[in-house]
């Protein structure tokens, strides 16, 4: 719970990125980027800027978003939320490949009447470009923004923002297309956000890459279709030539006025180690108060362009939500909203929370390698110190079959505590890890666990180093393998750019394709 005088960023901690936000009368929303986890697009509320509640997620069927076969760090990118006369529309990308040259992706459009759901079967808008956003004009009109993807030699990847009119009658883009605006010579001009002041169109853009050159631009335009002026003093917001200070990767922004005239901008950080790149829990959302100039530009509220720690809440009544349990007992027949799942929904061919009740019943399938069909309940991880724990019951039979705690970035950057069988030493509960695709079992730390009823697998985090832990009774406690280092579960690890966060949470795999189940007895996760 924030203090309401005084709000710390990041408002919302661990892989929680492209925060899109909307007020709608006295509420405020998030919704941000989900990638290759299901269900899609985690949607946050908000009575006062500093406390949240995570709500539904929007896109709970595979109709509205198939993430099967989508490269790590593909599927959802960058959704946008915003509402006009009762109904609320939420735009998302959908990227099928995302390295190389080429960008495959889908723009889509689903509605509902509240943003607690259900929203509906998507409309298919375009494949330009991705980071799409709606805006509703005062004379009713609906328009499309979203960046322009180009793959030509000698041409620029970010071709400038499109527009294009959205014809809700006819469900689909009609008129032509226009570029209203190229960007600065920040370069990387993504994520637009189009919103409406005192007879000027303001054009909000992401600049500079979602790296350490990340930065949020402000042009405007008398002209919903431009020309547009960029801000003689841009960036409004970066961290760029600021390498030691606290929040990283700033920018991607999202402006809102309160209903008492207040205006704030969300926006994408990052809290990298002190002296690295790396940070395990991703990309996060933070906040910014935000004043005007007498001439009509926006700037941080507390000057300069650097993002506050913290900054003023908005003259709002203080609304706390309660706080979600740190122990999660399976009594519910649903999954709990903080947990997805890797690619594909949970139902009852590989997940029951009923066939034995107060446990979560995991069906093995494919293993940690595979873009279609893992068995994997996680939850973002969100503190930098924290200790997660589970009890399993599991009988393996071979070593094709697997369960246990995964601390989980992509197929690439893993640490797993798993059970399994060994045809030489029999069952055995042991770490396995992938290092930049490297896989690697640490054979030296294993535990003979034959005649064990159940296994209690706990991890324990600070700051950079995980050590992994086991028990036969939940009491007694034995170290398993050595302390590894949680910046391996980081975006920019190796020289990839990923765009997720860590994940930790519970899987299973039979490789042999007997889909053999394991048990958890609980799942708890406690901050430190």
């Amino acid at each position: 719970m924030q203090n309401n005088n005084r709000i710390n960023n990041p408002i919302l901690t661990g892989f929680n990125p492209d925060a899109s936000l909307l007020r709608v009368a006295e509420d405020y929303y998030i919704a941000t980027s989900t990638f290759e986890w299901f269900p899609g697009v985690q949607l946050y509320h908000s009575k006062d800027l500093a406390n949240w509640e995570l709500i539904p997620h929007a896109l709970q069927r595979v109709s509205q978003i198939d993430l099967r076969g989508n490269p790590s760090s593909g599927g959802i990118w960058a959704p946008a939320i915003s509402y006009h006369e009762g109904i609320y529309y939420l735009l998302y990308t959908d990227v099928k490949a995302r390295k190389g040259v080429f960008k495959d992706l889908y723009n889509y459009l689903v509605t509902a009447d509240s943003m607690n759901g259900p929203w509906s079967e998507p409309i298919t808008l375009n494949g330009s470009g991705y980071d799409p956003y709606l805006f509703h004009d005062d004379d009713g009109t609906k328009w499309v923004l979203n960046m322009q993807w180009d793959f030509r030699d000698n041409h620029s990847r970010f071709g400038g923002i499109l527009l294009q009119q959205y014809d809700p009658s006819k469900q689909k883009l009609v008129g032509p297309i226009k570029k209203i605006y190229e960007g600065t010579n920040i370069g990387v001009t993504e994520g637009p956000q189009l919103f409406k002041r005192s007879g000027y169109y303001y054009l909000l853009v992401a600049e500079g890459g979602t790296g350490i050159n990340h930065a949020a631009t402000l042009a405007r335009s008398r002209s919903l279709d431009g020309p547009y002026e960029t801000d003689p003093s841009y960036p409004i917001m970066t961290t760029r030539g600021a390498p030691d200070y606290p929040l990283q990767n700033a920018g991607h922004g999202m402006i809102v006025e309160t209903q008492n005239g207040e205006w704030y901008m969300s926006h994408i950080c990052s809290r990298p180690f002190a002296g690295t790149k790396l940070n395990p829990l991703g990309r996060e959302t933070s906040m910014q108060r935000l004043s005007w100039t007498e001439d009509g530009w926006l700037r941080l509220d507390h000057e300069g362009r650097l993002p506050a720690l913290a900054f003023p809440a908005p003259d709002l009544k203080a609304c706390p939500f309660p706080e979600l349990p740190a122990k999660d007992n399976f009594d519910s027949p649903v999954l709990g909203l903080p947990y997805q799942t890797l690619r594909v929904p949970a139902d009852e061919s590989w997940l029951s929370l009923k066939e034995r009740p107060g446990y979560l019943r995991l069906r093995g399938r494919e293993s940690l390698s595979s873009w279609h069909h893992q068995s994997m309940v996680a939850r973002r991880l969100q503190h930098f110190s924290c200790v997660v724990e589970t009890s399993l019951i599991f009988e393996p039979e071979n070593f094709m079959q697997m369960a246990g705690l995964v601390f989980y970035y992509d197929e690439l950057d893993y640490f797993y505590l798993r059970v399994t069988h060994d045809e030489d030493n029999g069952r055995k509960l042991g770490v396995v890890s992938s290092n930049s695709g490297k896989y690697r079992e640490d054979r030296a730390s294993e535990l003979n666990v034959e005649g064990w009823s159940s296994y209690y697998l706990r991890a324990v985090v600070k700051e950079r180093a995980l050590q992994f832990y086991a028990s036969q009774d939940g009491e007694a406690w034995i170290a398993v393998g050595g302390v590894l280092d949680m910046g391996v579960l980081s975006d920019e690890y190796g020289g990839k750019l990923g765009f997720t966060g860590a994940m930790v949470g519970l899987c299973a795999q039979d490789i042999n394709g007997t889909k053999k189940h394991a048990d958890f007895d609980y799942f708890s996760y406690t901050a430190n």
